[in-house]
């Protein structure tokens, strides 16, 4: 029986999530990458930054050599050195060390380091949530799905905003404070969308039944892109059920996180390994 190299070894531990070596390694990894962050929101406050600086600092360079030889082993017990370094996480481990070594010629670029936070994601790899990836992905195709109405709505929205913004400059006037166009159309935006900064406030009768008719349309459409993604959501959950089939007796219409077949009983595949593809069409 032929043993595992020592750069299998690595690589099982660093990269996978089945072991106990592996889950120790990615929570270690999530408790540095957050101290880290610690330490950039300290190091920002006035009345901390300054006065311990040079401790901070020091805890700062030992998180980026820790990530640096990390990112180092990652590529050494890669199979696939170049695939890693070009996917997603490959890039932002990179990022994650690049922001302290820029520091040292330009040091305001030491806080992009907050870039780290993205590498908490591996949380979840590690506490088995990629079945709450799976259902995001169902949310992400459900607004593709609807991109197309969303698009028509906002451009509706938008002209609105211009044609009232365009009344009220026309209405109150500079002296009210709606210096310009924009300005104005400014104002209908934070009045449709309900927000009411309360910086600009019609004086006028006439100024002041425009406001009040553009809140009653700001809470009228509110509920338009809501029903859109809704309606899209439905479908696009209804389609991904139906394409949850079970191996044995190959029937549909299994909740993506189920674990027995309904119909026969058999044993589903692991929701974590479960692929699902989108609506065909």
């Amino acid at each position: 029986m032929t043993h595992p190299s020592f750069k299998h070894r690595l690589y099982v531990i660093i990269f996978g999530t089945h072991t106990k070596a592996g889950r120790a390694f990615d929570i270690a990894l999530i408790i540095a990458i957050l101290s880290s962050l610690i330490i950039f929101v300290l190091e920002s406050i006035p009345s901390i930054g300054p006065k311990w600086v040079q401790p901070l600092r020091y805890f700062e360079y030992s998180f980026t050599a820790l990530f640096t030889i990390e990112y180092l082993l990652r590529l050494y017990c890669s199979p696939k050195p170049k695939s890693y370094a070009t996917s997603f996480y490959g890039v932002i481990d990179l990022l994650a060390i690049l922001p302290t070594y820029i520091a040292i010629f330009f040091p305001s670029a030491s806080f992009m380091g907050v870039i780290r936070l993205l590498r908490v994601m591996r949380i979840f790899r590690v506490l088995k949530l990629v079945r709450y990836l799976q259902d995001s992905n169902i949310l992400l195709r459900s607004l593709l799905m609807a991109r197309r109405k969303i698009f028509i709505f906002f451009s509706t929205v938008a002209i609105l905003v211009t044609i009232f913004g365009a009344l009220i400059y026309v209405i109150e006037g500079p002296e009210n404070g709606f210096t310009s166009i924009p300005q104005s159309i400014y104002w209908a935006i934070v009045t449709i969308t309900t927000v009411g900064y309360g910086d600009l406030v019609p004086k006028t009768p006439l100024g002041k039944g425009l406001a009040s008719l553009t809140m009653l349309l700001g809470y009228s459409i509110l509920a338009v892109p809501t029903g859109i993604i809704t309606a899209e959501l439905s479908n696009e959950m209804h389609s991904h059920k139906e394409l949850v089939k079970c191996p044995n007796c190959n029937q549909p219409g299994h909740d993506s996180d189920a674990m027995h077949c309904k119909h026969c009983g058999s044993e589903l595949a692991d929701p974590d390994d479960r692929v699902v593809t989108g609506k065909k069409g």
